[in-house]
């Protein structure tokens, strides 16, 4: 049985190297290492580093901030499909990729190898896709980041989308007829307001909002992100059951795509779900709205009134957050084959 655990142990570390060491070689990522994250990586080629009885990772795993451990998965972790942690504090195991193409979608920005989610999800947004063709509301989505093959913390872009329930849909209609992959690399998402107030009227119209709707009313869905202009068009726009609205959440930077937030799985432990928005109108089109709607969210933070001692030192730059930081699950979705 030890000799067993120390080959395991000895198989995890040596395929972690394997996904980890090709760092250095790979343009986009190799210009964010700092040294310490260069001899941090070196030292995972050594077996020896690893428990022989428990196959623990060698600790060096432990001070690379994890958005570099998990921007560098290309492939998911051979693992059943979970969702682990929270939505912006997790990993996923046994990730599916949606197709780049279907009969009703199309992936935008490949590049990226976001296309990764839970399969509850992938299948919510298949669904989503035909239900909205076959109704004559929508030729077809064009879908933006899911997650990264195993989840967790990404280099750019996202706090969130981190254990394959978080899903960005472009507010642009999809074309009829296949986009190149220049074209889903450079195209231009469809901005649908005119500022932070304001919808576009000659961009938006009755089809989004059923698009959004539709959406929203899937019991497997927690949240959906839009820019407050858009919430404030579904407000006048809705008529007889509303309550779908309250799932509906204004934030910034969602005014070319909305964001789509799946619940946690029946049964999944190993998940967290958000707390569920229970607005006092059950619509979210009051105070709430009225907030986003005002400058006071928009209003940029205070400078600190107390005077910059030139001569302290400056402090180091956080490391950000490590392996250690997530689940313990996480570990195990890392160093997966």
């Amino acid at each position: 049985m030890i000799h067993s655990a120390r080959n395991s142990a000895a198989k995890a570390v040596l395929i972690l190297a394997a996904l980890l060491c090709g760092l250095a070689a790979v343009q986009p990522f190799a210009a964010a290492q700092t040294a310490a994250d260069q001899k941090a990586l070196a030292t995972l080629t050594k077996p020896a580093a690893a428990d022989p009885a428990t196959g623990a990772l060698p600790a060096d795993a432990y001070k690379i901030p994890a958005k570099k451990l998990f921007g560098r998965q290309k492939t998911p972790a051979n693992l059943k499909a979970r969702a682990i942690g929270t939505y912006a504090k997790g990993c996923l195991a046994g990730a599916k990729a949606i197709p780049v193409d279907g009969d009703a979608w199309q992936v935008m920005r490949l590049s990226r190898n976001r296309n990764w989610g839970h399969p509850d999800l992938i299948a919510l947004l298949e669904r989503l896709a035909r239900e909205a063709k076959a109704a004559g509301e929508w030729n077809g989505l064009l879908v933006g980041d899911i997650a990264q093959p195993r989840g967790g913390p990404m280099l750019n872009g996202h706090a969130s989308h981190q254990i394959g329930l978080d899903a960005d849909v472009w507010l642009t209609p999809m074309p009829d007829r296949t986009l190149t992959a220049a074209e889903r690399e450079n195209m231009s998402a469809t901005v649908m307001t005119l500022n932070r107030k304001e919808i576009n009227p000659k961009v938006w119209t009755t089809n989004h909002a059923k698009l959004i709707m539709r959406a929203a009313k899937y019991d497997q869905v927690a949240r959906i992100f839009v820019h407050p202009p858009i919430k404030a068009e579904l407000c006048k726009w809705a008529t007889g059951d509303r309550t779908w609205l309250a799932k509906v959440r204004p934030l910034y930077g969602h005014n070319y795509h909305f964001h789509i937030r799946m619940k946690c799985p029946e049964g999944m432990t190993s998940c967290k779900n958000q707390w569920t928005p229970r607005p006092k109108d059950g619509t979210g089109c009051g105070e709430e709205l009225a907030y986003w709607m005002s400058d006071v969210p928009w209003k940029p933070k205070k400078p600190d009134p107390k005077p910059v001692d030139p001569n302290k030192p400056k402090p180091k730059p956080p490391v950000g957050l490590t392996l250690s930081g997530l689940p313990a699950e996480c570990r195990a979705v890392i160093a997966a084959q």
